[in-house]
């Protein structure tokens, strides 16, 4: 009993203390304050959350890369899948009509959606995680409606490899020919477009596009290996 009064007494003594000592800022201070007052002028783009991400911590959006490459290569291991499990047909139970019938109206507009998403990046909220994300929904759906569909992992693959290597190279292009670092939007040039337009903002529109490409084969491959991995859907 006395250890439960004791520990809680402490919770509430760190409580407090942060409590008594917050201060709420009305103001952005420091590193941000440049963002929102330079950012659209240095970028060019009017989501600033896409400068940011993209340009000034480029190196950040590399590692997160990074991690969801080494976790669908570290699934894969597991899986361990051979050319002919992806051949197999898998026992599954009977699928609706209505799943059916409503994938093939919904699967479409998904991938659109997932492409609008991540080409109006520097525009509107999104960019290339969330529209890769929205696209592996789109594969996700085929599998629910069709487990034994049949998708062309070789494709997958050649979509991911050409999406990663082309994001690093224009980071390096960014870093040998560019004052403005890695991933710099100005690697095709200086003229970054009409502001607020599709095509603006220079090169953040295509490294969004290889971004959203790169994550929804990503995980589309961990979807379609975990699917054939299975016995029963």
């Amino acid at each position: 009993m006395l250890r439960n009064i004791l520990i809680a007494f402490v919770i509430v003594v760190m409580f407090y203390n942060t409590y008594s000592n917050y201060e709420t800022r009305t103001e952005l201070a420091g590193i941000a304050q440049h963002f929102a007052s330079k950012g659209a002028q240095e970028v060019g783009a009017a989501n600033l959350v896409t400068a940011v991400v993209v340009t000034y911590r480029g190196f950040d959006t590399l590692g997160e890369v990074t991690i969801l490459f080494l976790t669908a290569s570290i699934i894969a291991f597991f899986l361990k899948l051979k050319d002919e499990d992806y051949e197999s047909e898998i026992t599954h139970r009977d699928t609706t009509e209505l799943l059916v019938t409503a994938s093939q109206i919904l699967i479409p507009i998904i991938f659109l959606f997932g492409i609008y998403v991540f080409m109006n990046g520097h525009l509107t909220p999104g960019g290339g995680f969330q529209g890769g994300a929205i696209i592996a929904t789109g594969v996700a759906l085929m599998i629910m409606a069709t487990p034994n569909l049949k998708l062309n992992y070789h494709v997958i693959h050649w979509v991911e490899s050409v999406s990663g290597v082309s994001f690093v190279l224009i980071g390096v292009l960014g870093l040998i020919f560019i004052d403005g670092g890695f991933l710099s939007n100005k690697v095709f040039g200086d003229d970054l477009g009409e502001f607020g337009t599709l095509f603006s903002a220079g090169a953040i529109p295509i490294i969004y596009s290889f971004v959203g490409l790169k994550v929804g084969a990503e995980i589309s491959n961990i979807l379609n290996k975990y699917q054939k991995s299975q016995k029963e859907a």
